[in-house]
């Protein structure tokens, strides 16, 4: 027994060393102190080795940190981005609210004006609907028979002749545009204003030309001239503006000019017009009014 406790003493020696110097170690770096700021020794490490853990945490913490702000930054620059366009829509309907009271309010004053100057009754209307068989010849305004619209009334704007009155209800009536006019149902005839030369306008199935015929070739028409109503198909009143000369097909003694005009009214972006209260004085009856005439003869000879 004492021998195996001897050699377990041999055994247990260098460990009993170590721990001896390991504390002799402590003990000297506990007193021992750093020479400039006299603070332990044992300290300065301890903060060493905590730095060394530390430095690394706060670089990853770190890193995290920023990314979770700047991912929060661009959420609320992504929300006032969101806000900053809805603003700019909301401005842009307001600005284009305004420039449509405005061009409104234009055509409103033009209205009045023409109300003014003309020497027939009128009555302001609203354009509520257009045929989509025949858009840019026909549409519906909202003044009808109870209002005193009555048919082939004319239909005017400040800038000129629109149309007439093809169908009436007690609300609302049914317009034909100028361009829809036709020769073979009589067109408007219209007079040239330099040259006073007289002719049929109708329609060339556009929205923005008028044709002129049977202007004799020998007149002299130049592009520029104004054509107006003469009144002379019992419809229109006499003074009406139809439109300007855009192009002349020249004719000859026997060939009557081919003539081109532009509308005088925009008709392809109506809104407000006008119903000219007017109804042309009644045609007399040649047959009882030509002197000698007798009804019952026929080609100038009796039954």
């Amino acid at each position: 027994m004492a021998e195996r406790s001897q050699k377990e003493v041999w055994r247990l020696t260098p460990w009993l060393m170590i721990a001896l110097l390991l504390g002799n170690f402590i003990l000297m770096a506990w007193d021992a102190r750093e020479s400039t700021s006299k603070q332990r020794m044992i300290r300065v490490w301890a903060q060493t080795a905590a730095d060394f853990v530390q430095s690394p945490v706060t670089s990853v913490s770190s890193s995290v940190n920023n990314y979770l702000q700047s991912f929060v930054t661009m959420r609320t620059a992504q929300s006032e981005n969101d806000q900053l366009k809805q603003r700019i829509q909301e401005l842009e309907v307001s600005v284009q609210n305004k420039e449509s009271l405005s061009v409104e309010n234009e055509r409103l004053k033009s209205l009045l004006e023409l109300k003014e100057r003309s020497p027939y009754k009128i009555l302001p209307a609203q354009i509520i609907g257009r045929d989509p068989s025949a858009w840019f010849d026909t549409s519906i305004i909202n003044r009808g028979s109870l209002d005193g619209v009555k048919l082939n009334m004319p239909i005017v704007t400040n800038g000129g002749l629109v149309g007439r009155v093809t169908a009436i209800s007690p609300l609302t009536a049914q317009i034909y545009l100028v361009t829809r006019e036709k020769v073979s149902e009589g067109g408007v005839i219209g007079e040239v204003g330099g040259s006073n030369a007289l002719g049929v306008v109708s329609g060339t199935g556009k929205k923005d030309l008028l044709e002129m015929g049977y202007v004799p070739g020998s007149v002299e028409v130049a592009v520029g001239e104004s054509v107006f109503t003469t009144g002379q198909e019992g419809i229109y009143p006499p003074g009406l503006k139809l439109g300007e000369v855009v192009e002349v097909r020249s004719g000859s003694a026997t060939v009557p000019h081919q003539i081109f005009i532009r509308p005088s009214a925009n008709l392809s972006a109506l809104e407000e017009v006008a119903v000219l209260l007017y109804e042309p004085p009644p045609r007399p009856d040649y047959d009882k009014t030509v002197p000698n005439a007798d009804k019952d003869t026929k080609g100038g000879k009796k039954k």
